[in-house]
């Protein structure tokens, strides 16, 4: 299962942090912050607090989990690694708050 592999850092860093970290996470964000706007706007703040919150945050929090343990695995520099789990951190942080 592609899930439990991600979550050990065994599927390649490159399709970890594009596939799952970038493209994915955008798209489910994205989602659930159109979600979120309909369901303010037909004042329904709870179930908007959950499409917005509860259902992003998860997969952000575990995708970054994967992308830090992807990078400890693969063949690039420290500094590469380092950089990278920057980025990401600093990419879910900003989608899990918008």
């Amino acid at each position: 299962m592609v899930l439990l592999r991600l979550w050990r850092g065994e599927v390649p860093f490159e399709q970890t942090f594009w596939t799952w970290g970038v493209l994915i996470a955008l798209v489910l964000n994205v989602l659930t912050t159109a979600g979120t706007f309909y369901l303010v706007s037909v004042d329904q703040p709870f179930a908007a607090f959950f499409v917005g919150y509860v259902m992003s945050i998860p997969y952000n929090v575990f995708v970054l989990v994967a992308i830090w343990r992807s990078a400890a695995r693969s063949q690039e520099t420290p500094q590469a690694v380092l950089v990278t789990r920057i980025i990401a951190l600093a990419w879910l942080t900003l989608l899990s708050i918008t």
